[in-house]
């Protein structure tokens, strides 16, 4: 095994204090990872309240059942976010499919549909909260407050080539998003 294939430290500590039933363990990952879990949540359901229960859902597996994360498969992060995906479309596709005979025409296929682009979004999601500040802030300024890249590298005080260097590798990584459909991580039971 490689140094690059060790996952990290913190992950591997908190499997462990996880599986040791200590509460303090549950209350650090929450803090650290609850806005993930609910955005993605969010963004496969819809649904605030969902959402929430979702989050809910999340954390109460990983209390329950730490001993389905393995370190060797990837980060925590990735795995709590493949946990949620996977409960997130399980939840979705529930309610669509206990509402599927009230509704005129609907299929299957326009179920699983909207699953597909619940997952590219949610994906897209996770792909801009887990890249690193700097691509975020180039991305975050360029969409959202609709700046060119020169704005972009004065806003963030670096070249003009630094800042296209950015927004290009942040949009090649949210270009992925289409790839595979759901959060990285690995296929670790749920």
């Amino acid at each position: 095994m490689t140094t690059k294939d060790v996952p990290p430290r913190w992950d591997r500590k908190m499997q462990q204090r996880l599986a040791r039933g200590e509460a303090a363990a549950l209350g650090e990952l929450y803090d650290r990872f609850a806005s993930l879990v609910h955005s993605l949540a969010h963004r496969v359901i819809g649904e605030e309240k969902a959402a929430d229960t979702i989050t809910r859902e999340v954390f109460a597996h990983v209390w329950e059942h730490p001993e389905t994360y393995d370190p060797k498969q990837g980060p925590l992060r990735s795995w709590i976010a493949t946990v949620t995906h996977r409960l997130a479309v399980q939840r979705l596709r529930d309610s669509e499919t206990a509402a599927l005979p009230h509704r005129d025409g609907a299929s299957a296929g326009e179920l699983e549909g909207k699953v597909r682009r619940a997952s590219v979004a949610a994906r897209a999601d996770y792909i801009v909260h887990s890249m690193p500040a700097p691509l975020r802030a180039a991305l975050e300024l360029a969409y959202f407050q609709r700046r060119d890249y020169r704005q972009t590298a004065a806003d963030l005080g670096v070249t003009e080539d630094e800042a296209r260097r950015r927004l290009r590798l942040g949009l090649q990584l949210l270009s992925t998003a289409h790839d595979a459909g759901t959060p990285p991580g690995h296929g670790g039971a749920a």
